[in-house]
C-alpha cells in the first residue's frame, strides 16, 4: 500500500479516482493511434493509390496533433486541465462521428478531415493527460507515473490492433490491388462504398464511447493541481523553456523517437507481407498475418513498459533511456539485413525496446518546469509531427520496389528507425552523463 501511495498519494490527498481516470484517456487515444496505421494499407487499397498517397493519413492524423497542440496549451492555463480534457474528448468523438458523412460522400479527403479533427482532440488529451499525470502525487516518482498510465496507453493500442485485423482487414474485399486496378469504374465504386462501410463502423463506436466517457468526467470532481497561474504569456514563457538545453533536445529527441514508432508499427504490414507472399500467401491473408504479428510487437511493448517501470527503481531513466534505445539500434540493424521471418522477429522485439521511449523523454523534459510544463508538454506533442513526416519518407523508399540491385526497399527502408533510436539514445546517455556524473 505504502508503494501506491508514493506514486499517487500527495500532502495527504490521495489520487487514485482521477488518476484512473485519466489514465483510461491514455488507452482511448491508444485505440485511436493503432486503429489508424493499418489504415495506410487499408485506404491504399480502396481507394487505388500508392502507399506514399496512402500515408496521408499519417500526415493528417499527426498533422492535428502538431497544429493543436500549443493552442491547446493556451486553453489549458486559461482554464484547467480538466477542461482541456473534456475538450479533447469532444473533438475525439466529433471526427470519429465524422466519418459517417465521410463514407457517404466517398471522396478520401473527408476522411483526412476527419482524421484531423479526431487527432485535434488527441492533441488536447496528450497535452493536459501526460503533465496532469505528473502533478499527482511526489515530483520524485513523477517520471515513473507517468510510465505507470502510459501502460495502459499500449491496451488500448492492441484493442485497436485487434479491431483492425478482426474487423477491417478480415472484412474487406479480398481482391489484391493488382486485381482492384483492372476494375471498372463502376465496379470500383461499388466495391469502395462496401469497403468503407466495413472500415468506418469501429470508428462511430468508439465516437460513442468518448461521448460517454465525457459525461462521466464532465460530472466528477476533479483535483485543480497546477492550475493556479492562469497567465498566458505566451512567448516569454516559450523562450524560458525553450532556453533550456535538456528540454529543447528532448523535444527533437521525441520527434524522432515518434517517428520510429510509427514507421515500425505502419510499415511491419508491408514488411510482413512481402515475406509472407514470398512464402506462397495471398495479398490479404499476408496482410492479416502481419497484423497479427503487429499485436505481438504490442503484447511485447506492453510488458516491457510494466518492466521498465519497476527496472526505474534501480537505474536512472536517462541511462535506461540509452541502453533501451541501443538495442533498438542493434534489433533494428537485423531487420534490415534479414529477408525472411527473422526480420519479422526482430521489429517485434524492436517494440519493446520502444516501450519506456515516449513516457521517459517526456518526463525528463518536462522535469522542473512547474507550471510552464503545461506549455513545455505542448512542445513535446507538437513533436509527435515526426509521426507523420518519416513515414511518408520511409514510404517513398519502399514504393521503390528494390535498391541497390535487387535488395528489397522495405528492408533497406529501416534505415530510417535506426537513425531515430540512434538520437534517442544520445539523448538519454547525454542527459544521464549531465545530471549523474
Amino acid at each position: 500500500m505504502s508503494k501506491q501511495q508514493s506514486l499517487i498519494k500527495k500532502d495527504g490527498v490521495n489520487y487514485l479516482v482521477p488518476f484512473i481516470l485519466v489514465t483510461f484517456c491514455f488507452a482511448l487515444w491508444g485505440f485511436a493511434n493503432d486503429i489508424t496505421n493499418p489504415m495506410v494499407k487499408a485506404f491504399s487499397k480502396i481507394f487505388r493509390m500508392s502507399v506514399t498517397d496512402g500515408t496521408l493519413v499519417q500526415l493528417a492524423f499527426y498533422g492535428g496533433y502538431f497544429c493543436m497542440a500549443f493552442p491547446a496549451a493556451i486553453f489549458i492555463r486559461k482554464f484547467s486541465y480538466k477542461a482541456g480534457v473534456l475538450m479533447g474528448l469532444g473533438l475525439y468523438a466529433t471526427g470519429a462521428l465524422l466519418f459517417f458523412p465521410a463514407k457517404a460522400i466517398g471522396i478520401f479527403g473527408c476522411f483526412l478531415i476527419a482524421y484531423f479533427i479526431m487527432t485535434c482532440g488527441l492533441s488536447f488529451l496528450e497535452t493536459s493527460c501526460n503533465p496532469y499525470i505528473l502533478t499527482m502525487g511526489p515530483n520524485d516518482t513523477a517520471t515513473r507515473r507517468l510510465n505507470m498510465a502510459q501502460c495502459f496507453n499500449p491496451c488500448g493500442s492492441i484493442i485497436g490492433m485487434f479491431v483492425a485485423m478482426n474487423y477491417i482487414q478480415a472484412k474487406l474485399n479480398p481482391l489484391s490491388s493488382s486485381e482492384r486496378a483492372l476494375l471498372s469504374d463502376s465496379e470500383f465504386e461499388a466495391l469502395k462504398d462496401a469497403d468503407l462501410s466495413i472500415l468506418i463502423s469501429p470508428y462511430l463506436i468508439i465516437g460513442l464511447v468518448i461521448v460517454i466517457m465525457l459525461l462521466i468526467l464532465r460530472f466528477t470532481k476533479m483535483p485543480k493541481i497546477g492550475d493556479t497561474n492562469h497567465g498566458i504569456n505566451f512567448l516569454t514563457t516559450i523562450r524560458r523553456i525553450f532556453a533550456l538545453k535538456y528540454y529543447r533536445e528532448g523535444v527533437i529527441a521525441q520527434f524522432f523517437y515518434v517517428g520510429a514508432q510509427i514507421m515500425c508499427w505502419t510499415f511491419i504490414i508491408q514488411y510482413g507481407t512481402r515475406v509472407f507472399m514470398n512464402e506462397g500467401m495471398d495479398e490479404q491473408a499476408a496482410e492479416v498475418l502481419s497484423q497479427r504479428y503487429n499485436i505481438y510487437a504490442m503484447l511485447f511493448f506492453i510488458c516491457s513498459r510494466f518492466i521498465a517501470t519497476f527496472l526505474m527503481k534501480y537505474i536512472k531513466p536517462a541511462m535506461l533511456l540509452a541502453i533501451f534505445g541501443l538495442l533498438a539500434m542493434i534489433l533494428t540493424l537485423g531487420v534490415i539485413a534479414f529477408q525472411d521471418r527473422t526480420g519479422i522477429y526482430c521489429l517485434v522485439c524492436v517494440s519493446g525496446c520502444m516501450s519506456l521511449m515516449f513516457p521517459t523523454i517526456y518526463g525528463i523534459a518536462l522535469d522542473g518546469l512547474g507550471d510552464d510544463a503545461k506549455f513545455g508538454a505542448a512542445g513535446l506533442i507538437m513533436a509527435i509531427l515526426g509521426g507523420s513526416v518519416l513515414p511518408m519518407l520511409q514510404a517513398t523508399i519502399i514504393d521503390r520496389g528494390t535498391v541497390l540491385g535487387n535488395f528489397p526497399a522495405t528492408n533497406a527502408s529501416f534505415i530510417l528507425p535506426f537513425i531515430c533510436f540512434l538520437i534517442v539514445t544520445a539523448y538519454g546517455y547525454r542527459i544521464h552523463i549531465q545530471k549523474h556524473l
